[in-house]
């Protein structure tokens, strides 16, 4: 019995000489343009994450909502405190949401801190232009 090409191994295929063009040599892999590329990929990610983190992540103006009541068509009262530096100023923005997740207020409110005082506690009125569900401290930066 002859073999067949269905019968012989799976090696490369063997092509008549001159007839199908020259064929390419298989390409060196380059394990320190790999390395290069995680290494440049790593350090812009780090960049970034430090950027964002000094523009948003600040834990100087940390904010917490202690409560927000007096809930009516036109306007929620929102209580909060912030870590400010003693003696410091901070502008917060607070807004409020309807039940569908809109936002139906939003305003930037400042907040002052006597001195000594590191966690003023601040109230603030906020209107609204339909009813809400809650109030919220969205973020806190120096003033």
């Amino acid at each position: 019995m002859t073999e067949t090409h269905a019968t012989t191994g799976t090696g490369a295929p063997v092509f008549p000489p001159g007839r199908y063009g020259r064929r390419r040599e298989s390409r060196r892999r380059r394990p320190w343009l790999v390395a290069l590329l995680l290494v440049v990929v790593i350090a812009v990610g780090a960049a970034l994450a430090v950027r964002l983190y000094r523009q948003y992540g600040d834990p100087n103006y940390d904010a917490q909502v202690l409560r927000y009541s007096d809930i009516t068509d036109t306007q929620v009262m929102i209580e909060f405190r912030v870590t400010v530096p003693a003696g410091g100023e901070a502008i917060c923005v607070v807004r409020a949401r309807s039940r569908d997740g809109a936002e139906v207020g939003k305003a930037e409110v400042r907040v002052d801190a006597a001195p000594g005082e590191s966690r003023p506690i601040t109230r603030y009125l906020l209107a609204t232009t339909a009813r809400p569900i809650n109030g919220e401290v969205v973020r806190c930066r120096a003033a």
